[in-house]
């Protein structure tokens, strides 16, 4: 029997490999990460959270759903459940399917993913220099964190618990109400 050496990849070898992938993965330390597919409670709160923002939504501003790639200044890139950019969109290339420029990510929790998303996933899209406010939201339980950048660079955490509690948004300039997030999904 023999052992394979597992090679890194570099960026533009995973761009390679995704790009004509019929699963998608995010790109991490050099490898490959597959992503588990979600199961209802998580697409029914980033559907929600997408129609929640749509119409509040400046004109300089659009979103994207978990398909388009945001890469961070180290090199690594990941699929978020939503994206907004506000002004003109930068990508990495022609293909424009990996985003350069985010101002607001969100991503909807699991328990495979909480302990990454909340540590070191953060501390990576802190990196980008456009991104204003980062969004984590619970899907077992009724639980909104949203950092926002400070001017000093240090990020503000404002959590709400209870449906009837409100989030503001601040880099969109809207405030949702979680009701609006959880509209329609069913928590254990």
């Amino acid at each position: 029997m023999s052992a394979h050496a597992k090679q890194a990849l570099n960026e533009e070898g995973y761009l390679a490999l995704e790009r004509e992938a019929e699963t998608k993965s995010e790109f991490f330390d050099g490898a490959m990460v597959a992503m588990a597919g979600a199961k209802a409670a998580h697409n029914s709160i980033a559907f929600n959270v997408s129609g929640a923002i749509w119409d509040r939504l400046a004109d300089s501003c659009r979103g994207f759903s978990s398909d388009m790639k945001v890469r961070v200044p180290e090199g690594r890139e990941f699929y978020p459940d939503l994206v907004v950019v506000c002004g003109e969109a930068k990508y990495l290339d022609e293909r424009e399917d990996v985003l350069l420029n985010p101002v607001l990510i969100v991503e909807v929790l699991s328990t495979s993913t909480e302990a990454f998303d909340r540590g070191r996933k953060f501390e990576l899209y802190r990196t980008i220099p456009s991104l204003k406010a980062y969004v984590l939201i619970a899907q077992d339980r009724v639980q909104v964190d949203a950092y926002t950048r400070q001017n000093d660079d240090r990020w503000l955490l404002s959590s709400a618990s209870r449906i009837e509690d409100t989030i503001e948004l601040e880099p969109i300039g809207c405030r949702v109400a979680l009701a609006d997030f959880y509209r329609k999904v069913r928590l254990p």
